[in-house]
C-alpha cells in the first residue's frame, strides 16, 4: 500500500502508517528498530532498496530523508509504503526550504520508541557524525568513505570526532579479511616483520586495513596499487615466507601459508544491504575501528624522516624474507674461507718438506766428500 502526502506534517504520517498498517491487516507493529537514512534525491531508489532488503533480515521503520535546502517556502512532502514486498515500513520524506535545515524535528516524532536507531548517509556522511543533528539521534552511525565526493576522508576529524556507535562502511567491507587474517596467526603461530596491502588507488578500506595491521602487530607496513577491485591483497611477512590473502578478481580469494598448499576461499565483493545488514546485527561500540581510527592518524602525523625509517625497515624485512631461500649458498661462503688458509698451510708444508731435502741432500755430499779425504791420506 502506498500513501501518498503533501505539504503534510509528522502526525499526518504517523496516522497514514497506522491506517496503512490496518489496512494490511497487520495492526501490531514486529519491528526491531528505525534506520534513518539521509540521501539526496539522485540515489534515494538505491538507498531504500538496500534498507528494505537489510529489513529481511531486521525488520524495520526506515525513514530516508531527502534534504533540499533552499530559499524557497518550507515544506514536507511524504510517501508512506507499507506491504508491496516491504517486510517493515518505508517513509520517504522530502524537505523543502527551512525545514531542511532541522530535519531532526520531523524525523524525531516518526522514530519506533523503545527501540534503536541507526543513522546511515549512503553518500560519505559528515566530517564529525555525532554532532551532525540527525546522527545524535542514532545509537549507531554509518558512513561510506568510499562514496564521498571529496579527494580523500579526513580522518583526523572521524578519530577526534569519534563517539560509541560510529562506524564505516570501508571497515565494514574488511570483516572478512580480518577474520580470515586473524584465523591464519592463530593456526601457525610465527613472528611477522612487515607487512602489505595491495588495493585499488585511494581505496579507504586499504587505508584502513593498512592502520589495523600496523596497530596490532606493530610491524611497517606499506601499500601498494592495483587494478582493483577494491582491496586484491593482503601479504605478513614472516622469516618463513609470507602469509598471503589474494583476490584479483573481487570472488574467489587464494589463501597462502609457508609449507603448506594453496587454498581458494570464498571472499566476493559485498553488497550494500549486506554490510547494512552486518551493522545492524551489532550496535555496541566498535573500540577496534576506534583504536584503527587514532592509528591511521598517528600515522599521517609522521615527519618525513620517520616515514623513510618506516619504509627502510620494511625493506629490511623484504630483504630478509628474500633472502630466507639463499642461506645453503651463505653458508657456503664462509666454509671457502676456511680452505683458503688451509691450502696456504699444506703449501707451506710442501716447501719445507723441499728444504729439508735440499738440507739432507747437502749434510750427505759433505759427509761423502769428506769419507773420500779420508780414504786418500791412508792411501
Amino acid at each position: 500500500m502506498i500513501i501518498d502526502l503533501t505539504d503534510t506534517t509528522s502526525s499526518e504520517i504517523a496516522s497514514a502508517l497506522l491506517k496503512a498498517r490496518r489496512n494490511a491487516g497487520s495492526p501490531a507493529m514486529g519491528m526491531v528498530g528505525t534506520i534513518v537514512v539521509v540521501v539526496d534525491e539522485a540515489s534515494h531508489h538505491d538507498a531504500m532498496k538496500a534498507a528494505n532488503e537489510a529489513g529481511r533480515e531486521h525488520p524495520s521503520r526506515v525513514l530516508v530523508a531527502i534534504l533540499r535546502p533552499g530559499r524557497g517556502a518550507s515544506g514536507l512532502d511524504a510517501e508512506v509504503r507499507v506491504g508491496e514486498g516491504i517486510p517493515g515500513e518505508a517513509v520517504l520524506l522530502r524537505l523543502h526550504g527551512e525545514l531542511a535545515k532541522v530535519p531532526e524535528s520531523v524525523v524525531t516524532p516518526l522514530l519506533l520508541p523503545d527501540s534503536p536507531v541507526i543513522v546511515w548517509w549512503p553518500g560519505g556522511g559528515p566530517r564529525v557524525p555525532a554532532e551532525d543533528p540527525l546522527g545524535r539521534l542514532g545509537r549507531r552511525r554509518v558512513t561510506d568513505a568510499a562514496a564521498t565526493r571529496r579527494a580523500s576522508v579526513d580522518y583526523s576529524a572521524r578519530a577526534e570526532g569519534y563517539a560509541p556507535g560510529d562506524t564505516d562502511f570501508a571497515w565494514t567491507r574488511l570483516t572478512p579479511w580480518r577474520a580470515l587474517m586473524a584465523a591464519a596467526l592463530d593456526q601457525y603461530p610465527t613472528k611477522v616483520t612487515g607487512a602489505e596491502v595491495t588495493a585499488a588507488r585511494g581505496n579507504p578500506s586499504a587505508d584502513l586495513m593498512s592502520a589495523w595491521l600496523q596497530s596490532r602487530l606493530k610491524v611497517p607496513v606499506e601499500q601498494r596499487n592495483s587494478r582493483g577491485p577494491g582491496v586484491t591483497a593482503v601479504r605478513l611477512f614472516t622469516p618463513s615466507g609470507p602469509i598471503a590473502l589474494t583476490r584479483p578478481d573481487g570472488a574467489v580469494a587464494t589463501f597462502s601459508v609457508p609449507g603448506q598448499p594453496d587454498r581458494p576461499v570464498a571472499l566476493k565483493r559485498r553488497t550494500t544491504s549486506e554490510l547494512l545488514s552486518e551493522e545492524l546485527r551489532r550496535l555496541d561500540p566498535d573500540d577496534v575501528y576506534a583504536k584503527t581510527l587514532a592509528c591511521m592518524v598517528e600515522r599521517d602525523a609522521l615527519p618525513d624522516d620517520a616515514k623513510k625509517v618506516t619504509e627502510t625497515a620494511r625493506k629490511s624485512t623484504a630483504a630478509k624474507v628474500t633472502a630466507a631461500g639463499k642461506k645453503v649458498v651463505s653458508t657456503q661462503k664462509p666454509a671457502a674461507k676456511k680452505a683458503a688458509p688451509a691450502k696456504k698451510s699444506v703449501a707451506k708444508k710442501s716447501v719445507a718438506k723441499k728444504t729439508a731435502v735440499k738440507k739432507a741432500a747437502a749434510k750427505k755430499s759433505t759427509a761423502e766428500k769428506a769419507a773420500g779425504k779420508r780414504v786418500a791420506g791412508r792411501s
